[in-house]
């Protein structure tokens, strides 16, 4: 890789971690969501577009997730705030349907993975903008099958999104009536479950056309200038949170989310 390919780079990925840190801290929200499209459109403007480029951004973003969601989990256990059970209980159907979607990554075309990635995020922003606390799906966490099936599936889709547990996690545990302030420390323990085995699968997958200095979906420069940048950034965003109101800034999140995953959809339909 040259200096005018570096230097591009190295600026733009920068820029991305410190965004993505101050969003995390500022709104509470995971990288993946923010960092996948961002490495897509990063990695297609230096000339990098491919036929697996959406498996590089997702391999890349888990490997992030992997850092921040074990230290989010262990401050927020510091507070007492995470719920083992759910945790401990939900772990093996997280690991599972993180290793499937692993999987299926590796055989999904990039257009199919745009899609699967471009609605859900709308789903998600949806959600985040309109989503109503007093909304539930039962009195209390669900019991086997049905939680076997949704940590199965939850893990499957956030592996095949390149996120952590968090987008689906907390909206999910809400939903059965979990305080918000638990939900969103357990779902860091999702985070964990989840981007783990599913970075060991990335690094192994054969990416022929994968980006300088990669080792399987995962690009290492990325993945070295995002980690220290985020954990630089991520206390002011937390500062501006607790100086300002972010109700109004989550619901221009939400729609920021909407229209990307929007723009992702509407590439991978090819409109």
């Amino acid at each position: 890789m040259d200096y005018a390919t570096f230097l591009p780079m190295l600026a733009l990925l920068l820029a991305i971690g410190a965004a993505t840190g101050v969003i995390a801290g500022l709104l509470g929200v995971g990288g993946g969501i923010v960092l996948v499209p961002a490495f897509f459109y990063l990695f297609g403007q230096l000339g990098f577009a491919s036929d697996h480029l959406m498996q590089v951004c997702i391999g890349t973003s888990a490997a992030t997730i992997v850092v921040t969601s074990v230290r989010s989990v262990l401050l927020h256990n510091k507070k007492g705030a995470v719920d083992w059970g759910i945790l401990t209980s939900w772990a093996p159907f997280l690991v599972l349907g993180s290793l499937i979607g692993v999987m299926a990554a590796y055989y999904l075309s990039t257009t199919s993975l745009k899609a699967i990635f471009g609605f859900l995020a709308m789903v998600a922003g949806l959600y985040m903008a309109f989503g109503r606390a007093d909304w539930r799906l039962g009195a209390q966490m669900p019991t086997q099958p049905v939680r076997g099936i949704e940590a199965t599936v939850l893990a499957f889709f956030s592996t095949l999104m390149g996120i952590g547990g968090g987008t689906f996690g907390v909206p999910l545990m809400t939903l059965y009536g979990l305080p918000i302030h638990r939900a969103v420390a357990t779902a860091s323990g999702f985070g964990v479950l989840i981007s783990v085995p599913s970075l060991i699968g990335f690094l192994f997958l054969n990416v022929p056309d994968a980006p300088p200095f990669s080792v399987g979906a995962v690009s290492l420069p990325a993945f070295a200038v995002i980690i220290p940048m985020t954990l630089l950034t991520t206390p002011y965003g937390v500062r501006l949170a607790h100086a300002m109101d972010p109700k109004p800034l989550k619901r221009a999140f939400a729609i920021f989310i909407t229209v990307v995953g929007a723009n992702m959809l509407r590439k991978a339909l090819g409109w």
